[in-house]
């Protein structure tokens, strides 16, 4: 007979205790023990001791092994292509997380959709937990998905999918998501710690040992990080986000873990009517319906990847009737604007601190990095002065606590592609303007002090 035992787990943190709290005093979370029940048979079958073994080998010395290169499988989605690696390599386990309504099995359905296509001998199986087959089917439908090895099946118990997985031998699996699948082995509720981590660990297992490219679809938490324990992003090969405004038109997708190439490429898509497609010309696509001679507005250059992106940033400076200046912020992080608020108000003497600042990144992209410090200054003068920027110039730099601008990372990327678009001129710091002189097309300010921006940037 097995011996039951019971204990409460952290959701956040994976924590244990013999009795509820209300607390952790791992990681100081409310409310998320969750009681789950362990049954510990007398003898055990699990994934773990059905693995393929392999004769222990000595250890090698490195020049002595010879490395394989690993074989890509293009899925037909040049963008998602560019986050995995220049395509996926069979045999790995992908996870890919995002906000709900985002978009996730809309692109996986696709990519299931093209790989089906490619391999007309091979079979690909998406299984769903959250929805019933004919919603997915009506989804691979309205994506032009009619391939006859495309297999849908609605499950959320672990050992039924594997009995389908054996029968069918897919060459690629969808399982959507790691959430609502649960093993009849542990005696706990869809979702929790423990269902997650045995799950995830047999899927792992089998898709090791039979060579099967899996992709896997994560809920996220109200904080941005997938669900679970964090063993789960530790377990797979990549971990992808979906990333946008899910009331909005583009979707960035980002790897923040590949074991089989770099993570710092992102994919963006555009979400229509018939599905996600492609942006051909990202540069250029956050600066769509600009309207000429508006004041409040310039241009900036970030890096996504191994790509230059421009971005629009509009600034409103409107005069506060009720005390305390009021700081409204989209895209851009609220304490960086304050900064350049106060940089405003003791380098170039104006009183900007008493207004009303609303600031927005068209587009819904965030930008994380400071080399738009220059930019989000240009748009708060011209707001203020109620004057217009020159649409063909880009600001480059950060802006220092001592008024100086300094230089940014490859900007030599971003000059190449600021030329490619016929842009005029680029304001920037002094040092990148000396070092990149004559090497483009395009006129370069170098400035010291972002105090000197005034001589430039008004028609």
């Amino acid at each position: 007979m097995a011996k039951k035992s019971s204990f409460y787990v952290c959701q956040k943190c994976s924590y244990q205790v013999s009795k509820w709290m209300g607390k952790c005093p791992e990681c100081g979370e409310w409310n998320s023990f969750v009681e789950e029940a362990h049954v510990a048979p007398i003898k055990q079958d699990r994934a773990h001791k059905r693995i393929a073994s392999k004769e222990s080998e000595a250890p090698k010395l490195v020049q002595d092994i010879v490395l394989e290169k690993l074989p890509r499988v293009e899925t037909g989605m040049t963008e998602f292509d560019r986050v995995v690696g220049g395509g996926i390599v069979p045999g790995s386990l992908i996870l890919i997380g995002g906000e709900p309504g985002i978009g996730k099995s809309t692109i996986l359905t696709k990519v299931m959709g093209n790989l089906s296509n490619n391999f007309k001998d091979e079979n690909v199986l998406y299984v769903s937990g959250e929805e019933s087959v004919s919603q997915v089917a009506g989804r691979a439908k309205r994506l032009g998905v009619k391939e006859n090895n495309f297999y849908i099946y609605n499950e959320t118990n672990w050992q039924k999918i594997l009995e389908q997985i054996n029968k069918l031998q897919p060459k690629f699996l969808v399982v959507d998501s790691i959430q609502t699948t649960s093993s009849s082995e542990i005696d706990s509720a869809p979702g929790t710690v423990s269902q997650i981590r045995e799950v995830t660990y047999e899927l792992m297992n089998h898709v090791k040992a039979n060579n099967l490219t899996c992709f896997v679809i994560g809920h996220i938490t109200k904080e941005g990080s997938i669900a679970g324990p964090k063993i789960l992003e530790h377990m797979v090969d990549t971990v992808i986000y979906f990333e946008g405004d899910q009331f909005g038109h583009y979707r960035l997708l980002r790897a923040m873990k590949n074991r089989f190439g770099n993570t710092n490429e992102v994919g963006i898509f555009e979400m229509r009517e018939n599905g996600l497609n492609e942006v051909i010309n990202p540069s250029q696509y956050f600066l769509d319906d600009q309207l000429d001679g508006a004041y409040g507005r310039s241009l900036g250059c970030i890096i996504e990847g191994s790509r230059s992106l421009f971005v629009e940033i509009q600034a409103l400076v409107v005069e506060n009737k009720f005390g305390n200046g009021r700081r409204t912020t989209q895209g851009i992080d609220n304490n960086r604007v304050a900064m350049m608020v106060a940089i405003i108000e003791k380098y170039f003497g104006l009183p900007l601190g008493f207004n009303d600042i609303y600031l927005n990144v068209v587009g819904g992209m965030k930008l994380q990095g400071r080399e738009t410090d220059l930019s989000i200054i240009a748009s708060l003068l011209s707001s203020y002065r109620s004057k217009a920027i020159d649409s063909q110039t880009v600001f480059i730099g950060e802006v220092g606590l001592t008024g100086e601008v300094r230089s940014v990372a490859q900007m030599e990327i971003r000059l190449k592609e600021m030329a490619q678009l016929n842009y005029k001129r680029v304001i920037t710091s002094h040092k990148a303007a000396q070092e990149f002189k004559g090497k483009f097309k395009i006129e370069l300010i170098g400035i010291q002090r972002a105090s000197d921006i005034e001589k430039y940037i008004f028609n």
